[in-house]
């Protein structure tokens, strides 16, 4: 398994993963993706021509967690950077809590057109998408 599809509520998105920089962050993001983890979970925060975040059950980008547990070390790589749209990294939330500043495990491979309409959404004062855009299943290939 090399990569996983989101299926979105605007089109699929296909992420190629980093395995040999990031095994760890993969295998966790890979694994979730087959438990069906993130199946049904929104979008919680886009920020137009910056990011999109998701992946958070809770919807609230405060939650989540791993196949290793809580938390898990971080794999950074100073060759890996955001040098253009459609990076994959994990959010940060301290030391070890997977971003030394972030933890970067792959890329769009397919689908920046449906990332640019996700990054086009209407959003509220605190960046939470107005309507729910979702992703409805995530899955491995």
């Amino acid at each position: 398994m090399d990569s996983v599809v989101l299926e979105t509520s605007l089109g699929d998105v296909q992420l190629e993963l980093y395995w040999n920089h990031a095994p760890r962050t993969c295998q966790n993001f890979a694994e979730l993706a087959k438990r069906g983890y993130y199946n049904g979970v929104v979008f919680h925060r886009i920020i137009a021509d910056f990011m999109i975040q998701g992946g958070d059950p809770t919807g609230t980008g405060r939650g989540g967690t791993s196949i290793y547990g809580q938390k898990f070390e971080d794999e950074i790589h100073p060759e890996l950077r955001f040098t253009g749209a459609g990076i994959l990294a994990m959010a940060n939330s301290g030391p070890n809590t997977n971003d030394g500043k972030h933890t970067i495990f792959g890329r769009v491979s397919s689908g920046m057109r449906v990332v640019q309409r996700l990054g086009a959404v209407a959003v509220d004062a605190q960046d939470r998408p107005r309507e729910d855009v979702k992703i409805h299943k995530a899955r491995t290939m």
